[in-house]
Parts: C-alpha cells; sequence; structure tokens
C-alpha cells in the first residue's frame, strides 16, 4: 500500500510527542513492506529529501511560515488552521508523484489536502493528537481550565487571548470554516485516547471513528543512550517523571498532586 504522511513537524529535528509517534509509525508500516512517503514543513538545516530506514521525507516550504512576525518560535512554524497556497501546490505535485492509497494526516496540515481529495481518489485518515478539530486552540481549555465547548464569541475571544489580535480572529474564522470541510473529507478519525474522542465530539457528531493509543517500539530500548550525559542529572532514588510542557492540560498539576 502506497501512504502519504503530512505532518507539519517531522521527528527529528523536532522533538514531541506528535513527532515521535509520526516516526515510529511510518518505520513500523516500512518495514512491514509499505511504501511510506512523509510530508513535513522545512526546517533549517536539513535536506528537502531524504530517505531514513525506508521512510521517504519531504520538507516543502509554506506561505504562512515566510511570516515569521506571526510565530513567536522560530523553529516552530506551524501550519495554519485553512488551506496554504503553497502546500497545496506541493502536495499536488507529490501526489502525481508518489499516488497515494491513503493520506493519513497529523494536525492542520490537512487543511492543505482536503481540497485535493476528491481529484487524488485517495482514502483520508486523521490521527487526533490533541482537540484541533473542535478547538483553535488545540487545548480545550478556557481562561486555564476545561472549557464546555465551542461557542462563535466565545471562540473570538479565546483565540485573540491566546494567539494576540493579529492571528487570533482570522485563525478563528478560518478553523470554524474548514474544520466543518474536514469533518466531511476524512474517512475515519483516529483518536489517541478516549477523552481526545470525546473531546471532540465524534460520537455526538456521527463521525467515524476508532481510538488508537500512541504506541512504545517493540525495539524501544535500543534507541537508549546509557551514555548520554543528561542521564546523571536524574535522582538516583525512585522519582516521579513529567516531560512536556508546565501546564494543567498537560498533567503537570496532576503529576504535583501525585507526588505530593
Amino acid at each position: 500500500m502506497r501512504i502519504l504522511m503530512l505532518s507539519q513537524f517531522f521527528y527529528p529535528p523536532t522533538i514531541g510527542g506528535q513527532e515521535r509517534h509520526v516516526a515510529d509509525l511510518s518505520r513500523e508500516l516500512a518495514a512491514r513492506g509499505h511504501d511510506v512517503t512523509v510530508v513535513t514543513l522545512q526546517q533549517k538545516g536539513f535536506p528537502l529529501f531524504e530517505i531514513k530506514r525506508g521512510v521517504s521525507i519531504h520538507r516543502i516550504g509554506g506561505t504562512m511560515q515566510r511570516v515569521g512576525m506571526l510565530f513567536s518560535e522560530s523553529d516552530r512554524r506551524y501550519a495554519p488552521p485553512s488551506p496554504d497556497p503553497e502546500v497545496v501546490f506541493a502536495l499536488r505535485r507529490l501526489i502525481l508523484q508518489e499516488r497515494p492509497d491513503i493520506v493519513h494526516a497529523h494536525d492542520w496540515m490537512v487543511h492543505s489536502f482536503t481540497p485535493l481529495k476528491a481529484w487524488s481518489k485517495a482514502r483520508l485518515i486523521m490521527s487526533l493528537h490533541s482537540y484541533g478539530l473542535i478547538c483553535v486552540q488545540k487545548r480545550l481549555m478556557r481562561h486555564e481550565v476545561g472549557c464546555s465547548g465551542p461557542g462563535f464569541s466565545k471562540c473570538l475571544g479565546c483565540a485573540t487571548e491566546f494567539y494576540g489580535l493579529l492571528k487570533g480572529p482570522p485563525s478563528a474564522l478560518a478553523h470554524r470554516f474548514w474544520s466543518q470541510w474536514e469533518r466531511r473529507a476524512v474517512d475515519l478519525f483516529l483518536p489517541v485516547s478516549h477523552a481526545v474522542a470525546e473531546g471532540n465530539r465524534l460520537a455526538k457528531a456521527e463521525l467515524p471513528y476508532r481510538v488508537i493509543p500512541n504506541f512504545i517500539p517493540d525495539q524501544a530500548e535500543v534507541a537508549c543512550d546509557e551514555a548520554h550525559p543528561l542521564l546523571a542529572q536524574l535522582p538516583k532514588g525512585d522519582f516521579l517523571l513529567f516531560v512536556g510542557d508546565v501546564t494543567r492540560d498537560k498533567g503537570a498539576e496532576v503529576l504535583l498532586r501525585a507526588y505530593s
């Protein structure tokens, strides 16, 4: 089977849960005999094309990535909640080249594929690693507490508070429109947990989905570098380890309560 994987960031060079998931999944599919191509956004210092562990990696430029003032982190220039003209053009070229049977998206890069879906004749699978289908800031949090659900004025204000006046309102409006298109275009949603499925209201909207949790590769211990200098900073006895943004929606508060 020919699979085209869409992820705005790819591991390496970007480190994160979604990025690691995409890398592990792509490598395992390739090892099982599938033809896997990953399309990701261009990163400085990395080639536009390479093949790693049987996976073809294409790094493409995007129109939004050129506008540096839109991003607070220079190394993380995210895909917008709407089609990006340059990404759409690049995807069309790669689809002609790769002829995928399946397009498997993992974030808002999906919006640059949805206008091409009917023409491509590929089936579209969408992994949901967050609440990006229903929430423009993807966290389903409002004023640092859980959000009760979307509403036009509420989402507009929340997006403005989260992204700022320049990006907030356009992002909220684009997300409101293109998330509806996404719902119609995706053949199967793959939320990483029942909480993500519930938060994105997949059952309520009668959208097709199957929960597939994040996984650990069978050979995970091989990737462990026991000589890494950071290991010396870990405690010698038992300890709890938290990896991620130190925010309530990432579970930091739960860890601190457990520790106390």
